[in-house]
């Protein structure tokens, strides 16, 4: 029995120069036998009979107030103009005491002064009205396009 260890030269045996794989496959034959065992295992589920579920509303959203300001700071209250700041209050006043509140979204012209949508918000937090939002067009420069 003999066993090589590499040549030598000299005095110092030659290093190995060939990959040792056997721990490599010893591993991938231990892991490939943990998978085989454990995927039917977590594949396994308990066969139940799902209940059928209908959606039905239990409440009417109320409509949502489309209020518009123009570059020139004229107020709209679904297309109707509104005159003044008191005038808007009290449309939103109207609005406040109906359960549940409708939102209001705000469309303001990108050219109106900060002041103007300002005055609106005010009158509308006035008015009691929560919910408030903000319409707006998508950036079509930032958008990607495929």
């Amino acid at each position: 029995m003999s066993m090589s260890v590499g040549q030598t030269e000299g005095d110092e045996p030659a290093a190995i120069s060939e990959i040792n794989t056997t721990p490599l496959v010893d591993v991938m034959l231990v892991m490939l036998i943990i998978f085989l065992i454990t995927i039917p295992v977590i594949t396994r589920v308990v066969k139940v009979d799902l209940p059928k579920a209908v959606n039905i509303p239990t409440q009417t959203k109320p409509e949502n107030v489309s209020m518009s300001v123009t570059a020139e700071g004229k107020m709209y209250w679904n297309g109707q103009e509104v005159p003044n700041l008191r005038a808007l209050t009290d449309l939103v006043k109207l609005e406040a005491v109906k359960v549940p509140q409708p939102e209001i979204h705000i469309r303001g012209d990108a050219n109106a002064y900060y002041a103007d949508i300002g005055k609106v918000i005010f009158g509308i937090q006035r008015g009691g009205i929560v919910k408030v939002g903000f319409i707006t067009e998508p950036d079509r420069a930032l958008t990607p396009t495929r």
